[in-house]
């Protein structure tokens, strides 16, 4: 089923023209549970992966143990809790049995013990696009696959996965590798996204409130200040809405939340800063987003309306398929060089 993005509250350009030569378009994946395959665009599914190529390990993890849980527990205590959540329940009563309490405590880094890992720790999948999936995909001539792993422990003081990045041509993996290495321990369950398939939609994007001339975002801001001030028929211009004051420019008008391909950088937490390819020095550019959540109570618009229906927990629903957190609820954003996209990537938190 294609996912449909609503259409923005009010045409942000009519009330700030400015805006127009900034759009971009970004590609949402709206990340669905699902049973990708190999041949599949996905989040966290299988990789077309050529049999006579080593799968990456990490380098950094390469001890016989590490602190960590086993992934086969993580999906397992997962299963347990959406059963638990979904089942009726006398008031007061416990969510879990006590069987089930020991596999979910098992799952759980704080009560998780040494588990060893056999070597370097192999790295996870975590996004497979395809170009025939996602046209607007860049990449070095003659591919038109791109493959995202991470190892699946916190980096540096970073507290973000060390992202590796592979472009292919996919006609020429002729002999695909039936079954990769999996880790046997995990640093954090957050690192490890449930298989979903992809409905990709492209949107039209604004930069976020630190990314505009100064000018400009002190006129969005007092226009977002008059909105609250005023009654909503007061406001001539906008009577077509039904209540202007929840309508926010940068979680209503300018960057798309969720997993995305593309288009603007989601500054959030912190001013934007000069990014440079670490080989040769060109721009870089916003590649991919993954983010752990498609929408939530601020950016409730973006709401794609197949979803609309939904009414359950939200972190049970549709729009948190990956089981994937970034940070605190953050999202990780991967630049490319806008010279050469296989040059080495830039990645950030916000």
């Amino acid at each position: 089923m294609p996912r449909t993005t609503p259409p923005r509250p009010l045409d942000a350009t009519a009330l700030f023209p400015e805006l127009a030569p900034l759009a971009r378009t970004a590609v949402r994946l709206h990340p669905r549970a699902g049973t990708p395959t190999p041949a599949d665009s996905s989040i966290g599914g299988p990789l077309l992966w050529p049999a006579d190529e080593p799968w990456p390990t990490c380098p950094d993890h390469n001890s016989a143990s590490h602190h960590g849980v086993a992934p086969d527990d993580v999906r397992l205590g997962r299963r347990i809790l959406a059963e638990a959540w979904a089942r009726p329940r006398a008031e007061g009563a416990d969510l879990l049995t006590p069987e089930e309490r020991v596999i979910v405590d098992r799952a759980s880094i704080s009560g998780s013990a040494r588990i060893p890992q056999d070597g370097p720790v192999p790295m996870i999948p975590v996004v497979q696009l395809y170009a025939s999936d996602v046209p607007a995909l860049p990449g070095p001539a003659g591919t038109d696959l791109l493959q995202v792993l991470w190892c699946p422990f916190d980096h540096d003081e970073d507290y973000l996965p060390a992202v590796e990045l592979y472009w292919r041509a996919s006609a020429d993996v002729t002999d695909p590798l039936a079954a990769p290495p999996q880790p046997s321990v995990i640093g954090s369950d957050d690192y490890l996204p449930e298989p979903c398939v992809l409905h990709p939609e492209t949107v039209t994007e604004y930069p976020a409130p630190h990314e505009l001339p100064e000018d400009l975002a002190e006129r969005i801001e007092a226009w977002e200040e008059d909105q609250n001030q005023n009654d909503p028929d007061d406001l001539d211009d906008l009577d077509d809405l039904d209540d202007v004051t929840v309508v926010d420019y940068q979680y209503d008008l300018s960057v798309a939340p969720g997993c995305k391909l593309g288009g603007h950088a989601p500054w959030s937490f912190s001013d934007p800063f000069p990014m440079a390819c670490p080989e040769c020095g060109s721009d870089v550019r916003p590649l991919l987003t993954i983010d752990g959540t498609e929408w939530d109570g601020g950016s409730g618009s973006w709401r794609p309306t197949e979803d609309a229906h939904y009414t359950g927990l939200h972190f049970l629903g549709p729009a948190c398929a990956t089981h994937l957190n970034i940070g605190r609820s953050y999202n990780l954003q991967l630049y490319v060089c806008t010279s050469a996209p296989d040059h080495p990537h830039v990645q950030n938190m916000q």
